[in-house]
Formats: structure tokens, C-alpha cells, sequence
């Protein structure tokens, strides 16, 4: 089984559409487990802050580090602790990273 943990600050866009189509047919099957985290869960604050405005200044808001450091490390030592030995694979979305294909997840 091929397990993917999604980090995400909309987790309820993610759990509605894995409900459907094929992913929940293999998610049946037990070929593939999909969870869905919350990246709120590692703020901080009492608004559970996961973005900030950019420094140097700047339109928009980008995500702060520190909330995304900590779900990885902790998704990282979770999946460690039930598979030692398996290799994890991090995938970080950006619009500046390398094409994700075939030949780079394998």
C-alpha cells in the first residue's frame, strides 16, 4: 500500500474529492491511503496563523515556515516509527521546483 499525507490549509476541499472517482476505488481496495492534515494543527498562536506578509515587502502573503517544518518533522518521524527503514519522499509544491514526473518519483 502507498500511503500520501496531504498538508493542506483546506482540508475539506481534499476530503470531499477523495471521496469520488478512482482514488476511492483504490482507497477500497486498500492500494493507496490518503490523509489529510490540517496545517493549522502545528501553529502556535490562538489564530492558528499559517501565513505572514512577505519580507522585503510586497503584494500578497506567503506561508511561514515554521508550521510546515513542524507537520513534515512530525509526519516524517510518524511514518519512521511504523516503517523503519522504508524511504519517505517530502513533495513540496512550488512554482520555482523541478517538474514532478515519472522519472523523478521513481
Amino acid at each position: 500500500m502507498i500511503k500520501f499525507d496531504v498538508i493542506t490549509i483546506f482540508p475539506e476541499i481534499f476530503t470531499s474529492y477523495l471521496k469520488e472517482s478512482l482514488i476511492a476505488r483504490a482507497q477500497a481496495k486498500k492500494l493507496i491511503k490518503i490523509n489529510i492534515h490540517n496545517l493549522r494543527f502545528w501553529t502556535n498562536d490562538s489564530h492558528k496563523t499559517v501565513d505572514d506578509r512577505p519580507f522585503g515587502g510586497g503584494l500578497g502573503m506567503v506561508l511561514k515556515v515554521e508550521p510546515i517544518f513542524k507537520a513534515v518533522k512530525a509526519l516524517k518521524n510518524k511514518t519512521w516509527n511504523i516503517k523503519h527503514g522504508t524511504k519517505t519522499k517530502v513533495v513540496l509544491f512550488t512554482p520555482r521546483g523541478k517538474k514532478f514526473d515519472q522519472k523523478l518519483a521513481y
